[in-house]
């Protein structure tokens, strides 16, 4: 990123406002999202230790919670600590370092939106080939298709981030966000930010629309199947599967969408920042509470650690 002076002025860091209109609630907030962010790492901690410890669990269908925990671990890590700074006192960052916390964070936030497409694919081949299904998703395929969710989200933010740094910033620098988020950091360029934007908009409706149409189609397919097991038992548990992953994919996508392909449905900053925190606070707090309140094989390996742990003490 070239670093223009204005005047006697070289702009080395930008300030995230935040929400820095709402000072009265500054420690309240502090309170609430340390707790939350407290939450979502020991919650997301517990699922990866169960499905590690646990040899039951060594099921691709575990194998991808496990990827979306650590997804939602380090996205969250990458985000909340400099929110909470700005609770406390002015959160300020580095050229370099907003440039860096934007790649991290767009790149897993991309990996996710694939990372859900594949989840729903795999319970797809779960429970309309449920014969067939350790073939279809063998080890190799499980792990390839885990490895390419992730080098596919740090290439297609690899190159929104070259665009970005090619742009000139000469002040302000203030980024209205409580992260370095594309476009209230676009809007403070000097230079020309339509070839950035341009290609953002492609990207985020080809790794948006495309994984999401996945989706739909998986859990269309899935409805087909289901209706064609008799009532019971069996038809529960596959439609109870389902709808914990169905939660997370609403409430992610569809922030995101509102956010990337469709900003001009966001008529204020302010609801811009309500809907960050949307996908970047309430989805990974849904992961641990869903999946594992609703999952009664998880809750056994749960039980079982922590059987272990009182038994040695």
């Amino acid at each position: 990123m070239e670093i223009v002076p204005t005047g006697n002025k070289t702009i080395t860091e930008f300030v995230l406002l935040g929400f820095y209109d709402i000072p009265e609630l500054h420690f309240l907030f502090f309170i609430v999202f340390t707790a939350v962010y407290v939450f979502i790492i020991i919650g997301n901690m517990l699922i990866i230790v169960a499905v590690v410890s646990s040899q039951r669990l060594h099921k691709p269908m575990y194998i991808f919670l496990v990827n979306l925990s650590f997804l939602e671990i380090l996205y969250t890590s990458t985000v909340m600590p400099k929110m909470l700074e700005g609770f406390l006192q002015e959160a300020t960052i580095s050229v370099a370092g907003c440039l860096l916390q934007f790649f991290i964070f767009g790149s897993l936030a991309t990996a996710e939106c694939l990372l859900l497409a594949v989840m729903a694919y795999d319970r797809y081949l779960a429970i309309g080939y449920p014969l067939h299904y350790p073939l279809l998703m063998g080890p190799r395929w499980c792990m390839g298709l885990v490895v390419t969710t992730w080098l596919s989200g740090f290439m297609v933010d690899g190159l929104v981030v070259a665009l970005v740094a090619q742009l000139r910033f000469c002040g302000p620098n203030h980024i209205d966000q409580f992260y370095c988020d594309f476009m209230p950091l676009v809007g403070l360029a000097c230079s020309d930010p339509r070839v950035a934007q341009v290609t953002t908009l492609i990207l985020s409706v080809f790794c948006l629309t495309i994984p999401f149409g996945l989706i739909l189609t998986s859990y269309g397919r899935i409805v087909v199947a289901v209706l064609r097991v008799p009532t019971g038992a069996s038809r529960r548990k596959a439609f109870s599967t389902c709808s914990s992953h169905l939660a997370v994919v609403t409430t992610f996508y569809g922030t995101l969408m509102i956010l990337y392909v469709a900003p001009s449905a966001v008529h204020s900053q302010h609801l811009s920042k309500v809907f960050s925190l949307l996908y970047t606070v309430v989805t990974p707090i849904f992961n641990p509470v869903i999946y594992t309140l609703r999952n009664k094989e998880v809750h056994q390996a749960l039980r079982k650690i922590l059987c272990i742990k009182q038994t040695l003490d």
